[in-house]
């Protein structure tokens, strides 16, 4: 089993105008409402590629409910423990000529709480996959990826890890079996500006020298860099199209490279699934769907397991 864990959920209000005016009334072109955080976007994307994974998090409110019932609507299972407290944040996604986005803050999480998630977490189990993803809220503790993998560490769990710097740095001692910074996230942790492919490759290889197992590197329009634990490098460029929305491109690289690895067994195309997934949802208004990203292909869908 697949499980994903969103510490701070939201239902994502996605917008389109023909531009934005401060201090204004603006109208809307178009208008969707859909589940949001970088744990249920993988979850998401997974079930849109035929993997069924487990959402787990912590919702409240009305609509908690609301993001309960859309990622069931889309074909995920979710486990998320209810807070009594405050309700699950709403984000609105503007898109304007240019991307503005206002995150709302979410509810309180106790220390019951997170007992509860540990609890969840323990029935995992040689072979599960783990994916942790995205920032923390500012009421859990800071070292909370590092407490999950400590806890579930040399059980044969292969964990997931999109975060940032520290959340990322500090858990590479529990050897994730993926872990998805950008560029300049990549820069960021060691203080440097990369500015070429070979750097990038450079610092990447620092980061499996301290414990990761695969790197897998994002560049945006510049495609993507993996470098595995077998020692290769692969280097990708996106194909062509007109990016419509960066929001969840990422995870869905994250999606489609574990739907390839668990798929195939071959890390060279889980590699090239998680770059025509990643670019499939860039050039669409939200996440893809399996067809968008077959199209995208540069071989036959049923080597990569479609």
């Amino acid at each position: 089993m697949i499980y994903t864990v969103t510490f701070n959920p939201s239902l994502d209000y996605v917008i389109g105008a023909e531009k934005l005016e401060p201090g204004k009334i603006n109208r809307t072109t178009r208008e969707n409402i859909y589940p949001g955080g970088k744990g249920n976007n993988v979850s998401v994307v997974l079930s849109n590629l035929g993997h069924k994974s487990k959402a787990l998090g912590f919702v409240s409110g009305f609509t908690g409910e609301a993001l309960e019932k859309m990622l069931d609507d889309f074909g995920c299972y979710t486990d998320f423990i209810q807070l009594d407290n405050g309700f699950t944040r709403i984000n609105v996604k503007i898109n304007a000529g240019e991307e503005t986005e206002i995150n709302g803050q979410g509810p309180k999480i106790s220390e019951e709480a997170i007992g509860k998630l540990y609890e969840k977490l323990d029935v995992l189990t040689k072979g599960d996959v783990l994916v942790l993803a995205g920032s923390i809220p500012n009421t859990l503790p800071e070292d909370i990826y590092e407490r999950i993998m400590a806890r579930l560490d040399g059980r044969g769990i292969r964990i997931v890890v999109d975060a940032t710097k520290d959340l990322l740095m500090n858990v590479l001692k529990y050897h994730p079996f993926l872990i998805k910074p950008n560029n300049h996230e990549l820069g960021d942790m060691f203080g440097v500006q990369l500015e070429t492919d070979e750097e990038i490759i450079e610092y990447a290889g620092k980061l499996k020298e301290m414990g990761a197992r695969n790197v897998l590197i994002s560049m945006a329009g510049d495609g993507a860099i993996l470098l595995d634990e077998h020692g290769k490098v692969y280097q990708g460029r996106p194909p062509k199209g007109e990016v419509l929305n960066s929001v969840g491109a990422g995870d869905s690289m994250v999606a489609g490279f574990v739907t390839g690895y668990l798929n195939t067994g071959d890390y060279e195309k889980a590699f090239e699934l998680g770059i025509a997934t990643g670019s499939a949802s860039a050039f669409e208004y939200w996440l893809a769907e399996k067809e968008d990203v077959v199209k995208l292909l540069k071989k036959e869908p049923e080597l990569y397991g479609l």
